[in-house]
């Protein structure tokens, strides 16, 4: 790992190379004239704009204490490290050689950090203006907090349960994973994971709190005699528990601080939005893997008692189970287009194939299901396949489906002519392209106009701002959405208006906003950052919860908007920047997406070829 001396702070040393024990002795921090206040520690990995979003917020939070921040990169990929350099010259920036996991590299960053608390903090999220100082003051009038975390807000403004949690026992990880939970929530017995009996708006003493956002006292972490009480009869807990790589080491610290004497304490008096791991999505195996896996891992090293091996054998099988259940209906998702093309083509052929029959005064024959209708449906979806029709989610083009029904209609034709039972059913192949072309295309397009193209969208910020948002997406090619205008969030600024001729016109007061979605339509709302306050901006996410309405930031001089799934770019150059990737990847595909379907229509044409050859003279 490198340390990137952008200020004075004490070097690393060997001690900060190897994996440590969780009850490892904190280091003496920055050699500072005045201990700060707190020490902010951030992991990132490749999140370089949320990163930037979450250290511009941290910045603002900051002018009224003595904050120290300081980055562990975990050896990310998308220039993170240099844009944090550039960006923000006093930030401690550590870039590890490899990601070591969360624990481990919040380790690195604790040695390091010099504040009477440590604020961990994940690279997604937006905290306000208020969140040290309330916090700071809430650990300083309750010297028995060991951590305290505030209110979570999702990027739907929604209450995020992972702000207050119970420790899974082998029961309450049984009802977590049963389901039970989310059945029952105001139920003290079902709901105790996430304590979704209690209000979202009191303070309450929990057992553990998020990592996303959690302050913890210094000294409840590590003592200069590790394992000793301190001066008000409490030990230290140690350090995070590196065995949990990616969750679970926040529940781990609670635990041991709790049994080390400390309270932990939920503040809702401030609140953050935490955009909740866009490098991993929940639906992903890997997800389930770790989450559940991590979950196990803390019974087994917490409750490993003979009462409770029976409760955690039924939790590793429901654990399997889960994964498998979360591995299949991610790919489920990913299929439904594939299974909606098969039921098209087999359904309409089938029809087709019964009307026909029934004309002539047949019977339909079961071979024709197996083999002319299942190889007309099949040879279809795998043709669309090879085009790529089902590789990119956001778009399902038109052209992939035209191409491989008519390959499935020459399969279907040959299947019928090799078989010669079923060879009267030649004309139901014919007539069934035309029709399935007209279905696979129409529910094609139906989802396009649905999900794609730009979204009305409003900012809520100044006119300067509105101008220069409007002046980005004019001189793009493809705007990820469409300004209809602006709304200045100070009501001091009446008359802050944009001549309609010269950029977007103001819509109205904040007020009036809701209705305004409602009522137009608006599918976007844009908060220009340098513009509104932090606690502003999460408030009105919070009055919105409910629409159907998407959030996202605009910084000061920055040519992307960051929402909760994707960043995108509202300028040409930046929309160019990224092309050279997009080239490179599809490059490695665009030889095989041409040979593979050449080769099918080859041999879909090779019968026929054949003939020609034996009757021709």
């Amino acid at each position: 790992m490198h340390i990137l001396p952008v200020v004075s702070f004490r070097p690393m040393s060997e001690h900060d190379s190897h994996i440590s024990d969780p009850t490892d002795e904190l280091l003496p921090g920055s050699q500072s004239v005045i201990t700060p206040d707190v020490s902010v520690i951030i992991v990132n990995y490749n999140v370089r704009e949320f990163l930037i979003q979450t250290l511009q917020s941290v910045r603002d939070a900051a002018t009224r204490l003595n904050v120290e921040i300081i980055v562990v990169d975990n050896n990310s990929v998308d220039d993170s490290v240099e844009e944090v350099r550039n960006q923000f010259p006093e930030v401690i920036l550590i870039a590890n050689d490899e990601n070591i996991g969360f624990g481990r590299a919040n380790n690195v960053g604790i040695r390091q950090a010099a504040g009477r608390y440590l604020l961990i903090l994940n690279p997604d999220t937006i905290i306000r203006e208020d969140t040290l100082e309330v916090l700071v003051s809430f650990m300083d009038e309750h010297a028995d907090a060991g951590a305290a975390g505030c209110r979570i807000i999702n990027p739907d403004g929604s209450f995020a349960r992972e702000s207050r949690r119970s420790f899974p026992t082998a029961e309450v990880a049984f009802y977590r994973m049963s389901g039970l939970s989310r059945l029952f929530p105001k139920s003290k017995k079902f709901g105790r994971y996430n304590l979704s009996y209690l209000p979202e708006d009191e303070v309450a003493e929990i057992d553990a709190l998020s990592g996303s956002c959690m302050m913890v006292r210094r000294e409840a972490l590590i003592n200069s005699e590790p394992g000793r009480s301190n001066s008000n009869g409490r030990i230290a807990a140690g350090l995070f528990d590196e065995a949990f790589f990616m969750y679970g080491e926040d529940l781990d610290l609670c635990f041991r601080m709790q049994k080390s004497g400390w309270k932990i304490f939920y503040v809702p008096y401030t609140e953050i939005i935490h955009y909740k791991g866009e490098s991993t999505k929940k639906g992903d195996l890997q997800y389930v893997r770790h989450f559940y896996g991590a979950m196990l891992l803390f019974i087994e090293k917490h409750f490993d008692s003979d009462k409770s091996k029976f409760v955690k054998s039924l939790l590793r099988a429901g654990i399997m189970i889960r994964a498998g259940l979360g591995y299949c209906s991610h790919h489920a998702r990913r299929a439904s287009p594939v299974g909606l093309d098969f039921l098209i083509v087999y359904g309409t052929v089938t029809l087709l194939a019964i009307a026909r029959f029934a004309a002539i005064g047949r019977s339909i024959l079961p071979l024709f299901y197996v083999s002319v209708a299942l190889s007309y449906a099949l040879s279809t979806i795998v043709a669309i396949a090879f085009l790529g029709g089902y590789k990119r989610s956001s778009d399902y083009p038109v052209k992939a489906a035209l191409l491989g029904i008519t390959a499935g209609c020459l399969v279907a034709a040959s299947a019928a002519f090799f078989i010669p039972a079923t060879a009267f059913s030649r004309i139901v192949v014919a007539t069934s392209l035309p029709l399935c072309a007209l279905f696979l295309t129409a529910w094609r397009f139906t989802w396009k106009s649905r999900h794609q193209g730009p979204h009305t969208a409003v900012l809520v910020g100044d006119s300067d701002e509105a101008r220069r948002l409007g002046r980005l997406l004019d001189a793009h090619p493809t705007p990820p959405f469409i300004l209809t205008g602006y709304m200045a969030y100070d009501p001091g600024n009446e008359a802050d208006e944009v001549d309609p001729a010269a950029g977007p016109a103001r819509l109205g007061s904040m007020t009036q906003l809701r209705d305004l979605v409602r009522i137009k339509k608006i599918r976007e709302i844009i908060f220009a950052a340098k513009d509104v306050a932090n606690q502003d901006i999460i408030s009105t996410i919070r009055g919105l919860h409910g629409l159907d309405v998407q959030f996202r930031m605009l910084h000061e001089g920055s040519e992307h908007v960051i929402g909760k799934s994707d960043i995108s770019p509202i300028s040409l150059a930046s929309l160019l920047a990224q092309l050279p990737e997009v080239m490179e990847i599809r490059s490695h595909f665009r030889r095989r997406l041409f040979e593979i379907p050449a080769a099918l229509v080859g041999m879909i044409i090779w019968p026929f070829v054949q003939l020609i050859s034996v009757i021709s003279p």
